[in-house]
């Protein structure tokens, strides 16, 4: 059985975007070769639609198009299954894609039980969702050194679980990675329209 893993980065106030939708306070340098460490051994993706239109940007076909120090996170997010959770997106960018209208909440335990490798979950509505579902095993969050003031929080109002901390990583930016395992599970099993 596969873990479900939500990595995000966030302010030190608890957002992964300002009020205005931005998050280019997120500092990449020396973490963004971490995160693709974390993420070398994902199997599916489970997006948004926004978060797939940002992420997209790594689906060129040619990997010598980018950066040489994106290379190596553009050919792991090219590999894996991504699966987007959208009404409005009519079709994919991107190789090993599919757009689901719904979020089903079945279909993600039959997946975790089903899968040889770790989900990510990306985007905090739609890892809002898992949450309250009891789906997400791991929290990452890549604590970063700026206060935003308000936005789209890391995680919706209301909701409530228990964690316990099992990793921590200082970068000499000045961002944290917390590990977080959750603990107890007791979420309905439902069907939810995005």
């Amino acid at each position: 059985m596969s873990k479900l893993l939500y990595i995000t980065n966030t302010s030190l106030d608890g957002y992964v975007e300002d009020e205005t939708g931005a998050f280019d306070w997120v500092n990449p340098d020396q973490v963004h070769e971490f995160i693709a460490d974390l993420l070398r051994p994902i199997g599916t993706y489970l997006y948004g639609r926004r978060l797939y239109e940002t992420m997209a940007y790594f689906g060129a076909a040619v990997i010598e198009d980018y950066l040489p120090e994106r290379r190596d996170f553009a050919r792991i997010w090219q590999k894996a299954e991504k699966i987007v959770f959208s009404r409005t997106l009519r079709g994919a960018t991107t190789r090993n894609t599919r757009v689901e209208r719904d979020f089903d909440l079945e279909a993600i335990r039959k997946l975790k039980r089903e899968s040889e490798q770790d989900i990510n979950i990306g985007g905090a509505e739609l890892a809002g969702l898992a949450l309250d579902a009891d789906l997400v095993d791991e929290c990452h969050l890549f604590l970063n050194p700026v206060i935003v003031g308000g936005g789209k929080p890391a995680f919706r109002t209301g909701l409530r679980r228990n964690l316990e901390l099992i990793e921590t990583r200082r970068f000499g930016t000045g961002v944290i990675h917390l590990r977080y395992r959750l603990r107890g599970h007791s979420g309905p099993v439902a069907s939810v329209k995005l």
